[in-house]
């Protein structure tokens, strides 16, 4: 891979991924095995003149070890020093680049409930973090770079590594005859007019129909807002949250969704991939579900805590559409998810209603926001999918036809 590329990468991921300010500080969360293209990171921040660039190492093998030893009562432990690191990034208002790099099924034979404990105290611990994030207190962007365990997953065999990390780039738009960032503000343009398009509609429900058996009408709440690819925080700065992404997405009512969904795709969920699963909803919260694989690993998420079995997502990907198009399962939520349209099970997002990112968590909850500690998409969309938008005034507007945009 030529090193001219990567840097392409990187400067994309800077530019336009988290729109580094000058003077602002950056925190990057990356896997150890990516130390050298988290340096083009660094290297491509301080040419914008960031303040300073912190590196959150990480070890999936090590995380496992951790698993497999400690006692339940050291897993609850979350270290006072982290927790006050976190509230200095949050204090900082730091830009945070965080470097998606999973190995798929490395957790399957540890116990859930293990799992489980450690993620809920580190969630309770730092939710203050997790809100200022999600109303975009300050720039995030979630990007990708290979492991070779994780290229052996998608491409088994020689030049794993390679083919896997092509991939990425082509499906984040870096090639060699092109300026990446140029093209991505494009993208960003073409997304912002279906985001706007479905503003002007102002849906009061979808309903989401294909062969594999999905039915679902999904409500909206009152006043909401269709978003995707592009996001600004709240002092105004523009950024991309995910590399890639085809997305266009709001927020459900918490209460008004209603029937069966059919997952499409593997859902990686704490190192556990879920396999053909479906779940029923009644009133917004999933009452009946099921999976070939890892169904255990499905009722930890159902049953994280009180809002992770409603939804906080509803997300619309053409099924033509470049990640699609590859026809590669990457195991990797942030590209499977924008290969397929999308939910997710938990946390909603604030800024996906008018005034959202200002109001009170009492009035949020009043008009259909769903509150998790946890966000976590899964993907249903098919060639087949049809979706039907209801108005207010009871037309119903043809959103998708044969898995794609109709307008």
């Amino acid at each position: 891979m030529k090193k001219e590329r990567l840097q392409k990468y990187a400067r994309l991921a800077v530019e336009v991924g988290v729109n580094v300010q000058e003077g602002q500080l950056l925190i990057i969360n990356s896997p150890v095995e990516c130390q050298e293209f988290t340096r083009l990171l660094v290297k491509a921040a301080y040419a914008k003149k960031a303040a300073n660039v912190i590196v959150r190492w990480g070890d999936d093998l090590i995380n496992k070890m951790y698993y497999e030893n400690v006692s339940e009562a050291v897993l609850q432990e979350v270290p006072h020093y982290l927790v006050e690191q976190f509230k200095y990034f949050v204090d900082q208002k730091a830009a945070v680049i965080t470097i998606s790099a999973p190995t798929p099924g490395l957790l399957k034979d540890i116990d859930a409930k293990r799992l489980q404990l450690s993620a809920m105290a580190t969630q309770k611990a730092i939710d203050f973090y997790r809100k200022h994030m999600m109303s975009n207190g300050s720039q995030w962007c979630v990007i990708a770079y290979p492991t070779e365990a994780w290229a052996q997953k998608v491409f088994p065999g020689p030049k794993a590594f390679e083919r896997l990390l092509d991939s990425i780039l082509v499906a984040s738009r870096v090639r060699d005859d092109n300026d990446p960032v140029a093209e991505w503000h494009e993208h960003m343009e073409t997304l912002a007019r279906h985001n706007a398009m479905l503003n002007q509609y102002n849906f009061l429900s979808l309903h989401f129909q294909n062969s594999l058996g999905t039915d679902l009408s999904v409500g909206l709440v009152e006043n909401h807002l269709w978003g995707g690819g592009g996001e600004y925080t709240k002092d105004g700065i523009y950024f991309a949250p995910n590399i890639p992404t085809e997305e266009t997405f709001t927020m459900p009512h918490k209460l008004k969704v209603n029937g069966k969904v059919v997952a499409t795709k593997p859902l990686n969920y704490q190192g556990k991939l879920i396999e053909d699963f479906w779940l029923v909803f009644k009133d917004g919260k999933v009452v009946d579900y099921d999976a070939k694989k890892e169904k255990e690993a499905l009722k930890n998420l159902l049953e994280f805590d009180e809002g992770s079995s409603y939804l906080g997502e509803v997300a619309l990907i053409s099924f033509n559409s470049p990640i699609s198009n590859m026809n590669v399962l990457f195991y990797n939520t942030l590209f499977d998810e924008n290969a397929s349209c999308h939910l997710a099970l938990g946390n909603a997002y604030t800024m996906s209603i008018q005034g959202g990112n200002e109001m009170e968590e009492s009035e949020l909850l009043a008009k259909g926001y769903n509150k998790s500690m946890t966000h976590v998409d899964f993907m249903f969309g098919s060639s087949d999918m049809k979706i039907i938008g209801i108005t207010h005034e009871q037309k119903r507007i043809t959103v998708f036809e044969n898995g794609n945009f109709s307008f």
